[in-house]
This record gives C-alpha cells, sequence and structure tokens, in this order.
C-alpha cells in the first residue's frame, strides 16, 4: 500500500503506541489506523492516571492537516473527513469500507492532547460532530466581535452574559437594559 499522503513511499508496518499497529509512511509521519485492531486496543488500554494528574495536558498544536480528499490505500476509495473539535482546524480521514483512520504527522499526539486517543471512534459520529459545528460557530460568533468591541469590551459583555444566564431577575434586567 502507497500512501494517500505522499502518494510514493510504501506504507511500513508500525506501532504509533504500546499494542496499537498501524501502517505508516516514514516520509511524512501519517499512520493507517484499522479500527477494528484500535478498538481492540482502547478497550484494553490504559492510562496511567497519576501520570495524568501530575502532569497538566500539553495544549496541542496545529499539525500538518491534508486539505484535499485522499484515497484509501487498501481500496481506493475516497476517505471522508471529520473535524477533531471546532477550535482546531485538523481532520480525521475515514475510509467508510474499510473502516481505516489516516492520521498526518501529528495528530495522534493532537489526540492525545486533546484526551481523545481513547475515544477516537465518537469523533466519527453525527451528535460529536454537531457540536465540533456549533463550537466553530461559537468560535466564528466570538472573533466577530471581538473585532466589533475589542478585547475588554468583549470580555466585559461575557461577564455580563455569564452573570445573566441564571439570574432570576434575568428578564426584568434585560427589559430594563432595553428600555433606557
Amino acid at each position: 500500500m502507497r500512501c494517500p499522503k505522499c502518494k510514493e513511499p510504501y506504507l511500513m508496518a508500525t506501532k504509533i503506541e504500546s499494542g496499537l499497529s498501524a501502517m505508516g509512511c516514514q516520509r511524512c509521519e501519517g499512520a493507517l489506523i484499522s479500527l477494528l485492531y484500535y478498538r481492540d486496543w482502547a478497550q484494553t488500554a490504559t492510562l496511567p492516571t497519576e501520570k495524568l494528574k501530575a502532569e497538566p495536558v500539553s495544549q496541542p498544536t496545529e499539525t500538518s492537516d491534508t486539505s484535499v480528499a485522499l484515497s484509501c490505500p487498501k481500496c481506493a476509495r475516497l476517505m471522508r473527513k471529520f473535524q477533531i473539535s471546532g477550535c482546531h482546524h485538523n481532520r480525521l480521514d475515514l475510509c467508510l469500507s474499510c473502516d481505516d483512520v489516516w492520521l498526518d504527522g501529528g495528530e495522534w499526539e493532537m489526540l492525545k492532547a486533546l484526551e481523545l486517543s481513547n475515544h477516537m471512534p465518537k469523533i466519527f459520529t453525527d451528535p460529536w460532530q454537531t457540536k465540533v459545528r456549533a463550537q466553530a460557530r461559537d468560535e466564528e460568533r466570538k472573533l466577530r466581535y471581538l473585532n466589533i468591541l475589542g478585547e475588554e469590551d468583549l470580555q466585559k459583555s461575557e461577564d455580563l452574559r455569564s452573570w445573566l444566564k441564571n439570574h432570576p431577575k434575568r428578564q426584568e434586567i434585560l427589559f430594563y437594559i432595553n428600555h433606557n
């Protein structure tokens, strides 16, 4: 099988995590993971909870994401892209026929940093993608108002919004603000 991103080098057997085999590309550092093997690994994998409590989760960095549609290295069908989160632009490529996932170089580390490495199949569900789209809309709205209001006024607006959200006299306060 050839790398779906680089097209030239053959994929080689590798392990991206202890007990999790994949087919990897040495040039772009991408990896093809069978979700069948992944699910088996995720059921038996244990996260070192003491280490996670002792060390803060690192902030994920954006990695290089393929912007074009990829062909599955096994069946040559187009892989479907699934957004990881509304705050990160990386997308995982899934072959709906083979049930294999292509991770671009660095995306496994991003999943680990986002604490999603043991829950990757959730990313491919409709509820997850709906949540991602809502996050992206919220982020776009926040950026739009940041440009209009500036950082200080946006922060004051968010503080006011948080205060009003569950206030018992919310309606009266909003009426007062809108009619004065």
